[in-house]
């Protein structure tokens, strides 16, 4: 490598397409706003956050070698991050996310990441040619993980060798993804990062607080846990017992990449020595900043 990682964030990098409006809408609803294209996805936006908080992180994902992939490099680049290891594919498209969001929050969304499934573990070679790390000499610094990567590449990540000695920061991509995640629920090196709906998918049921999804998924075999709940109080929950804080009241004017700006803030506040009840309240003060605007995309 050039230059040292701080972090290796792995899963869905492509543009966000995303269309806003301070109108409250319904469905059907034809209303004007503003259409943006931003560099996006789940890795990305956490990449993104954690260069705000002066950490160098690294991109493994899949590109296409098309204009949109050119440019999304160019665009990471810009921003700090380390795009050397990025799997550029001559014959899948770059990926994209197209949502619609209104006064009363998020419309709709469609989420391409087809290229970054197709790609599977080819995104993870430098993890084992030596580049990043080798069978015997596994990456042991952190990883941000997300639930765009298949089911079974996530399960082979579970078990493999390569990823054992690694801080892993594990994220779903969506509620309809968060299944993905079950193999990697139990790993003694793992920390998972979900909302209400998708503690309760993993659970098998539903919750009406997040202190009882956090503890829900201690009892099914986590080790640590952190579960938002929009507006409501967020939990932490770990061997030592489950914390709540409740989020600062802010005018929210945006919603996409607000989970991904809460993990990576807590990360950092976590990897520069806060306490569990001050890492949390980092995180829901970054969160709030940047849902309320305050922050840049």
């Amino acid at each position: 490598m050039s230059a040292p990682v701080d972090i290796l964030c792995i899963g869905s990098v492509l543009w966000d397409i995303i269309g806003r409006t301070p109108a409250h809408m319904a469905p059907g609803a034809d209303v004007p706003g503003r259409i943006t294209r931003l560099p996006g996805g789940v890795a990305m936006n956490l990449a993104m956050t954690f260069a705000r908080f002066g950490l160098r992180p690294a991109l493994l994902s899949a590109l296409g070698r098309d204009a949109e992939g050119d440019d999304l490099v160019a665009a990471a680049q810009r921003l700090g991050l380390v795009t050397d290891h990025l799997y550029r594919s001559e014959d899948l498209p770059t990926d994209r996310y197209m949502a619609v969001e209104g006064a009363n929050g998020l419309i709709a969304a469609i989420a391409d990441a087809h290229s970054l499934e197709a790609a599977g573990a080819k995104i993870l070679q430098p993890l084992g040619d030596g580049t990043l790390g080798r069978e015997g000499a596994p990456w042991n610094g952190l990883i941000a993980l997300d639930g765009n990567l298949t089911t079974g590449l996530l399960s082979d990540i579970a078990r493999s060798p390569l990823f054992a000695a690694a801080d892993l920061r594990v994220a779903p991509a969506s509620p309809g993804k968060a299944e993905r995640l079950l193999p990697l629920l139990p790993l003694a090196n793992a920390t998972l990062y979900v909302n209400l709906e998708e503690a309760g998918i993993l659970c098998q049921t539903r919750f009406a607080a997040a202190p009882e999804a956090a503890a829900a998924l201690l009892a099914r075999g986590a080790r640590r846990v952190l579960v938002t709940n929009g507006g409501g109080a967020t939990a932490d929950g770990a061997p030592e017992g489950v914390i709540a804080a409740e989020p600062p009241p802010v005018l929210v004017t945006r919603v996409t990449g607000a989970g991904d700006t809460f993990m990576a803030a807590h990360v950092v506040a976590v990897r520069r020595g806060a306490d569990r009840t001050a890492a949390l309240q980092a995180a829901l003060d970054a969160a709030a900043q940047y849902v309320s605007g305050d922050i840049g995309s």
